[in-house]
């Protein structure tokens, strides 16, 4: 378990269900009060968050609009006065493939993808930056495709995008950096990706050296470390929480 950090605030964004709930658990444990935002109640998160001793505030809000997410910084802030950790966990990944997708679905994955995590990300490094700390963890995915699709596309907009940002708020005490994680068993994964048993064993023993899809755990204790003071010189990091899975270019 990561230390010091117990009494800082998070927000993080899609946090309602899956990884982002992994995340909301983790920090909660770790001691940090959590703000769930996403766009459906986050009311089951909120009680995990409170079971672990920590408070939590869930605000709906569509993370691709400015003004959504001005109204839920305001109500943020006003909860807790101020952030410590953003965790930007919010994203669409639909498999529709180039040149299926329409100029409309492309639209809704960026704005997504990438300008919600900068429009989130934006409303809170400022005041991170006046306090002299803060920390930033982008939730990505593979940039090894094996086709093209918006969210791809978007993926890479937002590696570099964080890895210069990273640079220009070093000096603050801000961190910011990224995970891409490989198949993690989640919702998304069972349903979308592998809906058979055959077909999730098959991905495994074709791609996937360690043996097995991850859980969403494994990824909320790296994102527990890089959220602490601990980690405090890894900033303008990309890394892989995959089994190994990148090595196959999937």
């Amino acid at each position: 378990m990561a230390k010091g950090h117990k009494d800082k605030v998070a927000i993080i964004t899609g946090a309602a269900n899956g990884i982002g709930q992994a995340f909301a658990k983790r920090l909660a444990e770790d001691g940090v009060h959590i703000a769930i935002v996403d766009l459906v109640d986050g009311k089951d998160t909120v009680k995990l968050v409170e079971a672990a001793g920590r408070q939590a505030l869930a605000v709906k809000c569509d993370v691709s609009s400015e003004t959504s997410v001005a109204a839920m910084a305001k109500e943020v802030q006003s909860k807790f006065s101020h952030v410590d950790i953003v965790i930007n966990c919010a994203g669409v990944f639909p498999q529709m493939n180039f040149p299926e997708m329409t100029f409309a679905d492309w639209r809704k994955v960026l704005s997504t993808n990438l300008d919600g995590t900068f429009l989130v990300t934006a409303a809170f490094v400022p005041g991170m930056r006046s306090r002299k700390w803060g920390r930033v963890v982008n939730i990505s995915g593979s940039m090894e495709p094996r086709g093209l699709n918006a969210a791809i596309a978007a993926k890479g907009a937002l590696h570099l995008w964080a890895k210069g940002l990273s640079c220009d708020i070093a000096r603050d005490g801000v961190t910011l950096n990224t995970l891409q994680p490989g198949r993690i068993d989640s919702e998304q994964i069972r349903e979308k990706l592998h809906p058979t048993e055959q077909s999730r064993r098959t991905f495994i023993e074709r791609n996937i050296p360690i043996g097995y899809f991850g859980e969403p755990a494994d990824v909320a204790h790296l994102v527990g470390f890089l959220a602490s003071p601990a980690a405090r010189y890894i900033t303008g990091s990309v890394i892989p929480v995959d089994g190994g899975m990148h090595y196959f270019a999937h």
